[in-house]
C-alpha cells in the first residue's frame, strides 16, 4: 500500500508529465514500469517487454491530453497495455508481422538508484514464484489478478477494462486469491513442486 507521500508525489509527477517535464515523466515510469511488465507477463503475452515499450509509446504520444488523476492514469495505462497484448495476438494470428520497438530510455537521463543484489534477487525469485503462482489460474482469473493486484486498479477500473459487473470482478478475485493461497500452501518455497 502506497502513503500518503508516495501517492501525493506521483500525483505531482502526473501532473509535470502531462506538461512535458521530462523528469514527472521518469518518476511515473520508473514507479508504474515494472507492473505493466508483470501484469503483460501474467497475461502470458509474447514480447512483454516489447508490449511495454510500446504501452509507454503510446502513454508518451497521449500524454498532453490525458485529464485526470493517479488512479485514472493507471486505468488509462493499462488499458492500453491489454490493448496492445490483444492487438499483437490478432497481429500474431492473421500472420502479420509484428514489429518490436526498443525499450524506453529513462526520459531524466539519470541512473536509477540500485537496491542492494541480495535484495534484488529475493525480489526477483519472489516476484518470478508468485507469476508461476498467478500462471496456474485460468486465464481470466489471471487478468483480473494482475490488473487488481499488481497494477493496484480498483474494482470499477478493472471492472470497466474487462466489460465486467463490478461483483463478478470482486468474487472473480477473491476466489482467485483463495486459490492461490491454498496452492503457494501446497507449493514447497522453491517452487519445484
Amino acid at each position: 500500500m502506497r502513503t500518503p507521500v508516495e501517492t501525493d508525489e506521483l500525483e505531482l509527477a502526473l501532473v509535470a508529465a502531462c506538461r512535458g517535464d521530462e523528469d514527472g515523466f521518469a518518476v511515473l515510469w520508473r514507479d508504474l514500469h515494472p507492473r505493466v511488465l508483470r501484469y503483460l507477463q501474467v497475461r502470458g503475452d509474447e514480447g512483454p517487454e516489447d508490449l511495454a515499450a510500446e504501452t509507454w509509446m503510446h502513454v508518451v504520444r497521449g500524454l498532453p491530453r490525458f485529464e485526470g488523476g493517479l488512479s485514472d492514469f493507471r486505468a488509462w495505462l493499462f488499458t492500453i497495455a491489454r490493448h496492445r497484448a490483444i492487438d499483437q495476438g490478432r497481429a500474431r494470428s492473421r500472420g502479420l508481422p509484428v514489429v518490436s520497438v526498443a525499450d524506453p530510455v529513462e526520459a531524466s537521463g539519470r541512473v536509477p538508484v540500485a537496491a542492494s543484489a541480495e535484495q534484488d534477487a529475493a525480489d526477483h525469485e519472489a516476484t518470478a514464484r508468485a507469476l508461476r503462482l498467478v500462471a496456474t489460474l485460468p486465464p481470466a482469473q489471471a487478468e483480473m489478478v494482475a490488473l487488481r493486484v499488481v497494477a493496484g486498479l480498483d474494482v470499477a477500473d478493472v471492472a470497466r477494462l474487462l466489460d465486467k459487473r463490478p461483483g463478478t470482478v470482486r468474487v472473480g478475485v477473491h476466489r482467485a486469491l483463495k486459490t492461490l493461497s491454498q496452492t503457494a500452501e501446497r507449493e514447497p518455497e522453491g517452487g519445484e513442486g
